[in-house]
């Protein structure tokens, strides 16, 4: 059999994959419900796949909708999930439920970005992070990720900055291992070099701490929930996150409370 010069591209694809994922050809091909048999003439570029077949091997690996796009391109398909502008009529909807969702998490600090950590869109009490921050890294595009560990950021008002920031740096490099990325290696890169060098102590618990902020009240503790659109049929929508700041003490939540009635 002559293979099409898809096949092979997908085939290569496919490889990569799953040897990113750790897993055996038989893995894949019961997590895909198909043979091993099949899977391996498949990753050999002797069979070619119908799209069916290509959208259950993306969806078995775990592949963001940007990716399965790209592995039924690789296949010789069209994308079947549509990459809508943000600001276009069809994610209209949306965008308002958004703007609701942030409102009503007031007076607590909530932000929306697309990947790389760029803001999209923010509610009035993000001002208790960004204060003091230099002009320039609050000119849009803003990257979150940046403004928080950077020196002239957040990071001289943040208590744990050592172990906090690893815990950002930490979430990025399980997404990089994930979906590896060149920019977001570089991103990594440039945010680890923002943070002081750490030696856990001993009642160190790991990174996943909560955000200790001085501000003119006193400390803030603040942990944080993410939010992604785990049922999007939209490549937009379903790189958006919500991250909501919540109070980790009751300290905290008065001082935010109390800031409601101030001119943000």
């Amino acid at each position: 059999m002559t293979a099409s010069v898809d096949s092979h591209r997908f085939a290569s694809e496919l490889r990569r994959w799953r040897w990113r994922r750790n897993w055996s050809q038989l893995d894949l091909a019961i997590k895909a419900d198909t043979t091993q048999r099949h899977l391996s003439f498949l990753e050999q570029g002797r069979s070619r796949p119908g799209r069916a077949m290509v959208v259950r091997l993306a969806e078995s690996l775990g592949l963001s909708l940007r990716e399965r796009n790209e592995l039924l391109l690789a296949a010789g398909f069209a994308p079947v999930y549509s990459e809508s502008r943000l600001d276009g009529p069809e994610l209209g909807a949306v965008r308002a439920a958004l703007d609701g969702i942030l409102d009503g998490h007031m007076p607590y600090p909530a932000v929306v970005v697309r990947p790389y950590g760029e803001l999209v869109a923010a509610n009035p009490a993000l001002a208790v992070l960004t204060e003091g921050a230099a002009p320039e890294l609050l000119q849009p595009p803003v990257n979150v990720l940046r403004l928080a560990l950077h020196p002239l950021g957040m990071a001289p008002r943040v208590e744990n900055l050592a172990e906090w920031g690893r815990h950002i740096t930490g979430s990025l490099r399980d997404e990089q291992r994930r979906s590896p990325d060149p920019r977001l290696d570089a991103l990594i890169g440039e945010l680890d070099a923002y943070l002081p060098p750490m030696e856990p102590h001993a009642g160190h618990l790991g990174f996943a701490v909560p955000l200790r902020l001085r501000v003119a009240g006193g400390e803030l503790r603040l942990i944080t929930t993410l939010t992604s659109f785990a049922t999007a049929v939209d490549v937009t929508l379903s790189e958006l996150r919500l991250e909501a700041f919540l109070p980790a003490d009751e300290g905290t939540a008065t001082i935010l409370r109390n800031r409601t009635s101030e001119p943000y």
